[in-house]
């Protein structure tokens, strides 16, 4: 099996948030690789990774940075891959990184998600992978449905809740 997503983070420090993306593209079976490459430590590495993903087959990377993160950028400039990038809380709750990612030069785009936003950035890669594989497109259609699904349920149980005398539902 070879992967078609690469999940990089610049260091295992990110494992906690990055793990919501890989439940989820584990949970509709997409093949991906995770790695740990830091913009300002390995920048070789992560150069030489960027410049080698599509010839390995990968087809979206998601990157995720705290504080300065220039990971996804880095890895953007040196690669035509669509490149989905996370700010992870840190010093400014995260909104240092956020800035850092999206504020990308013209030319060099990272899509970017929520801070801690991993399961977001799993889902727009599915929906990227989507648009040539009617398997995974299968997938991510059902677990959209499936997010309808979960409000009818959660007000069935609202409506069952009468401990309020001046609640009208």
């Amino acid at each position: 099996m070879k992967p078609i997503v690469s999940i990089i983070m610049g260091s295992t420090s990110d494992l906690p948030v990055m793990e919501k993306a890989m439940d989820f593209l584990d949970e509709m079976e997409i093949p991906f690789e995770v790695n740990a490459l830091s913009a300002h430590r390995t920048p070789q590495a992560v150069e030489l990774f960027a410049r080698e993903a599509k010839a390995k087959g990968i087809k979206v990377i998601i990157a995720a940075a705290g504080m300065a993160a220039a990971l996804p950028g880095v890895i953007a400039a040196s690669t035509t891959i669509p490149v989905i990038g996370i700010p992870i809380k840190g010093m400014l709750d995260g909104l240092d990184a956020m800035l850092s990612i999206i504020q990308m030069p013209p030319g060099i785009p990272v899509a970017t998600v929520g801070v801690n936003g991993a399961l977001n950035a799993a889902i727009l890669a599915a929906e990227i992978l989507a648009l040539t594989d009617e398997s995974i497109d299968a997938k991510v259609e059902a677990y959209k449905a499936g997010l309808g699904d979960k409000i009818v349920k959660a007000n069935q149980q609202l409506s069952e809740v009468k401990k309020y005398r001046f609640k009208t539902n």
